[in-house]
């Protein structure tokens, strides 16, 4: 989404059965969540309980769009066992682009001060439009030369895109970036062997298309697969269609070496008619259910982040912003059933 978010790598073990977490299997374990804080006490619970509620149910992928102290103390304790996805937030991107003294100041401030967090991945950047898009490079290249001075090597420093930074999608094999910059990234993603974080949603493409089946964006069968003569695959939902249209794009990009992980990727339960307790239960069930086999192109384990932790009361936008939460706060009860076991 388009939408800067205060809101999860390759492990998140979360489960619920009819509102009950439990240990998730080894075959989805590589889903995380985002964790969503625009929201007021009304919407969301203390961050401290907030990572106390990962922590005690075995989530062990978090996502936050800026840096966030509270949280960061939360997690700097030894034994949390949660990896980080942290962004630098999109108004501090320009700076940190213009300036290396600011991105060395930012690590001094953001990273070295929680040495028990486990950062895996630092987003310059969160679905960044316009002129804006120029500073993606720089900044990542300030990022990584700041993480390098100050002894850290563990850190990826990427950007999160979504899906109209490509000029076509359809069939996957028919992918291709639209604007230069985004050969520039991928290709500095391939110098660093950082993954492209990228923010997929079947939801907002079935609502923009509504000649797109309900039940290929929902991955369930459909009477309509895609099959693609370009790749020679068969294509069963949209989400894989989605992603492997990006990895067309990077191949041809030349930089087929460039992982994916999906940094977001949901369903809301209420704001429109699509937005259904049954439709975001059916969605995120079969997400869950769906990634650890991975797409055509790539059927290997896909890091994936389901948006969101909570539902957020004070989100901008339609109704369907605030409600894409697993969970309502403060009382942490589900918006509705799911399961992470088999």
């Amino acid at each position: 989404m388009a939408r800067q978010r205060t809101f999860s790598s390759s492990t998140l073990a979360v489960a619920l059965v009819v509102g009950i977490l439990a240990s998730i299997p080894i075959e989805v374990q590589s889903i995380g969540v985002c964790n969503g804080m625009i929201g007021d006490s009304q919407s969301l619970p203390p961050r401290a309980d907030v990572v106390q509620f990962y922590k005690t149910n075995g989530i062990s992928a978090m996502r936050i769009y800026a840096p966030d102290p509270e949280t960061l103390r939360a997690l700097d304790v030894d034994g949390t066992g949660i990896d980080l996805m942290m962004d630098v937030g999109n108004g501090n991107l320009s700076a940190l682009a213009s300036d290396p003294g600011l991105a060395a100041s930012w690590v001094q401030e953001n990273v070295l001060p929680y040495p028990r967090v486990s950062i895996k991945y630092i987003a310059a950047g969160n679905e960044v439009v316009g002129g804006d898009t120029q500073n993606i490079v720089p900044a990542i290249n300030n990022l990584n030369n700041a993480l390098a001075k100050a002894g850290i090597t563990s850190v990826k420093v990427s950007t999160a895109v979504k899906m109209d930074v490509l000029s076509s999608s359809s069939p996957p094999s028919a992918g291709v970036f639209k604007d230069a910059y985004m050969t520039e990234v991928t290709q500095l993603l391939k110098s660093t062997g950082a993954p492209l974080l990228a923010n997929v949603y079947p939801y907002f493409a079935k609502r923009d298309t509504p000649s797109i089946d309900l039940s290929f964006a929902l991955f369930q069968q459909s009477p309509n697969p895609v099959h693609d003569d370009g790749n020679g695959l068969t294509y069963t939902n949209l989400f894989d269609a989605m992603v492997d249209a990006l990895y067309t794009a990077m191949e041809k990009a030349d930089a087929s070496d460039v992982p994916i992980v999906v940094s977001e990727s949901g369903w809301p339960s209420a704001g429109d008619d699509l937005a259904t307790l049954t439709n975001a239960q059916t969605y995120n069930q079969n997400l869950i259910d769906h990634v650890g086999k991975g797409t055509p192109k790539r059927p290997v384990p896909l890091e994936t982040y389901i948006f969101a932790m909570f539902n957020e009361n004070q989100k901008e936008g339609p109704d369907t912003e605030r409600n894409f939460g697993l969970f309502n706060g403060p009382d942490k009860t589900p918006v509705y059933p799911i399961r992470f076991t088999g």
